[in-house]
């Protein structure tokens, strides 16, 4: 089961999902279908800001 959830989402890869679609391979309904099958999980949405300065590297996180 877990060979075939990966090979599903191999397919739906942004990098090859418009080749494929393009070549017949997949049809735009399978990926409509494939993104109404997704999770919402912006509940566990978290925002960041990178900053560089010349001492140090900084990751500051923000509540949303």
């Amino acid at each position: 089961m877990r060979l075939s959830k990966a090979l599903n989402e191999k397919l739906m890869d942004v990098r090859l999902r418009d080749k494929l679609i393009a070549e017949g391979k997949i049809a735009q309904s399978q990926v409509d279908e494939y993104f109404k099958s997704l999770q919402d999980e912006s509940s566990n949405l978290r925002y960041s800001s990178r900053t560089n300065d010349s001492n140090s590297e900084q990751n500051q996180d923000y509540p949303n």
